[in-house]
């Protein structure tokens, strides 16, 4: 398949441009809930989540990413207003504190609303529209860029994993339209880790490339997931390494956007990539 796809309009979340194909940009990962897959949920406390957000602009984080409701396979859901006790406190604190654009980590479109009025600045929707598709349009009248996530915990795929995975970013792109969302707005996650097998999600990361037929920025979010813990035969403490080759891969193959935990260490993943695939530096 050709990669030589014309690069996507470049948006705007809040003071930051986002210039497709110049850098790889980075989305720091803010879990206030409880039970996250990777034991770093912050819950309540608004210190040690304002603390985070910092370390991670510092770091070279472009966005942080808040989220209230764990998407682990095991997770048990929460009701809406559960997730705005949490996420809303966050979200208005941050925003005093901090002046990279926040991001809303949700798959209901009464939090989404909440959390925009709050001051987030994009909406990061893990079902892909499937599970609230007026999320939508709560983004599309914000005018604020929606992340879409192929997710297959509820229909797994049997056969070719990246053609099912462009056919449902399609269909997801095609209802975010109807709500009225520009396509300029709309940015695609593959899903690696949603319903999908290790082989199926070495598959993605291997093809990743195909998703450009899109015409979408693609976010890809590996970090510390049980297909580097199954492949690699580690606990989560030590994913590490195993994030940093999806990371350099990704970028090679097309990603746009890279959701890590660990800010600092994929940053510099992140340039070196670059680096030698953009080519974005002097060479010497």
């Amino acid at each position: 398949m050709k990669n030589d796809y014309l690069l996507p309009v470049a948006i705007r979340c809040n003071n930051t441009e986002f210039l497709w194909g110049q850098r790889t940009y980075i989305m720091g990962i803010i879990n206030v809930s409880p039970d996250s897959f990777s034991g770093d949920g912050l819950g309540k406390n608004i210190k040690a989540i304002v603390e985070q957000a910092k370390r991670f602009i510092a770091e070279g984080a472009d966005i942080v990413d808040v989220g209230g409701e764990s998407t682990r396979p095991e997770s048990q859901p929460i009701t809406a207003e559960e997730e705005l006790r949490r996420v809303i406190p966050a979200i208005e604190r941050l925003v005093v504190e901090i002046s990279a654009p926040i991001s809303i980590d949700t798959s209901k479109s009464v939090v989404a609303i909440r959390a925009i009025r709050a001051g987030a600045f994009m909406v990061n929707d893990v079902w892909g529209l499937k599970n609230d598709p007026k999320i939508a349009g709560v983004a599309a009248d914000a005018g604020v860029p929606i992340v879409i996530t192929s997710n297959q915990r509820n229909e797994p795929c049997q056969g070719d994993i990246v053609a099912e995975v462009i056919s449902d970013l399609k269909k997801s792109m095609t209802l975010a339209k109807e709500y009225g969302v520009t396509e300029d707005n709309i940015i695609v996650d593959p899903g690696i880790g949603f319903g999908k097998t290790v082989g199926q999600n070495l598959e993605l990361i291997r093809r990743l490339a195909e998703l450009k037929s899109l015409g979408r920025p693609i976010l890809l979010g590996t970090s510390r997931k049980s297909v580097i813990g199954l492949v690699l035969d580690l606990p989560l403490d030590q994913r590490l390494e195993g994030t940093a080759a999806t990371v350099a891969i990704g970028i090679a193959n097309g990603a746009n956007i890279i959701r890590v935990h660990d800010v600092k260490q994929m940053v510099r993943v992140c340039r070196m990539s670059d680096a030698i695939i953009r080519r974005n530096r002097d060479e010497h």
